[in-house]
């Protein structure tokens, strides 16, 4: 899903901003689904699902963008300056989409330690 880039900046800049927006969202849902599945033993559930959605609701557009530009078929010039004009940055695109990833798995993480899941490591299970 894309959301509105227009305020952000370019190459490196933005990519940490969208990284910083997908570890927000990552923390939050592996904070929200881990308080919904409080009596499960394990946390490999609520990682999974924050993770996709995380992905879902952060990276999706830009992951399109980049597939898109790499695999369809642009028959003209002029279709291809239409379509790269309704993205943001199209140079930093993969940069983008490596720091939503990054930022995602780093969110995760964040979540986990705030919730109390590294106490839980030595007991044997995750």
């Amino acid at each position: 899903m894309h959301y509105d880039q227009s305020w952000m900046g370019s190459g490196w800049l933005g990519g940490l901003e969208a990284g910083a927006i997908s570890a927000v969202a990552g923390a939050l849902l592996f904070v929200l689904l881990r308080w919904l599945t409080r009596g499960s033993r394990s946390h490999g559930p609520a990682i999974g699902w924050s993770c996709l959605l995380a992905l879902v609701l952060t990276a999706s557009g830009d992951l399109w963008d980049l597939f898109y530009f790499n695999y369809a078929r642009l028959q003209s010039l002029e279709l291809l300056r239409v379509k790269l004009a309704l993205v943001h940055d199209p140079e930093g695109i993969g940069t983008r989409v490596l720091c939503e990833f990054l930022g995602v798995a780093l969110g995760i993480y964040i979540g986990w330690v705030l919730s109390g899941g590294h106490r839980n490591s030595g007991k044997g299970y995750l």
